[in-house]
């Protein structure tokens, strides 16, 4: 996870913070339009895409833009996050924090929540230009704590790249799917040497199928 903003700052590791996630409601993910409201709880999640819960960050914490008409968007950035999920959600609605992505993914069951819509630049990468390109999706856990990365974690991350990848155009390939670590002018190291490859991009790949 990144602490960002538009003119991106250095990287300090995420401090905890107590508590349990807010309740969230089911959300179909992009609405197309940079500043519309998301849509309402009950309604069947954009095709494609494995069910998402909207829990919206700080406004503070994202730059609200039209995108892609305003950045292509040909990357996905995998996080992960140095904290429990509920510790993320509490970050990330907290405006004094400078940070968010646009989804996380738990580590027990693989629930998703997203935080920022797609169409909105989050900040998690540390290089604006990279942000502005790029769907951010943190995983619950630990980079040293492989443990962390359970299959329902790796299945509903994978279910949700591909989906975006199938969205954006974006090629099913390590040069468009990176790690936070491969970014340029980056101080992070996650997701980490614990974290599958392999058979993350053989699950990316199959849901494509």
């Amino acid at each position: 996870m990144q602490h960002d903003s538009p003119q991106p700052s250095r990287r300090r590791l995420l401090t905890g913070a107590a508590a349990a996630a807010a309740a969230a409601a089911l959300l179909p993910l992009g609405t197309g339009q940079a500043h519309a409201a998301p849509h309402r709880a009950g309604r069947a999640p954009r095709a494609g895409y494995p069910d998402v819960h909207w829990t919206p960050a700080a406004a503070a914490n994202f730059t609200a833009a039209n995108r892609p008409a305003q950045y292509g968007i040909d990357r996905v950035i995998v996080h992960v996050t140095q904290e429990t999920y509920a510790d993320t959600v509490k970050i990330f609605q907290n405006p004094k924090k400078q940070v968010s992505a646009h989804y996380c993914v738990r580590s027990a069951d693989g629930y998703i929540g997203q935080f920022v819509r797609e169409d909105d630049v989050a900040w998690h990468a540390g290089n604006w230009g990279y942000n502005t390109r790029s769907i951010g999706i943190e995983h619950e856990g630990w980079v040293d704590q492989p443990s962390w990365f359970t299959e329902a974690m790796y299945r509903q991350s994978a279910l949700l790249t591909a989906a975006v990848c199938a969205r954006y155009g974006i090629p099913v390939d390590r040069e468009h799917i990176i790690g936070h670590v491969e970014v340029p002018g980056t101080d992070h190291t996650d997701p980490g040497r614990y974290w599958d490859w392999s058979r993350y991009m053989s699950l990316v790949k199959a849901s494509l199928r």
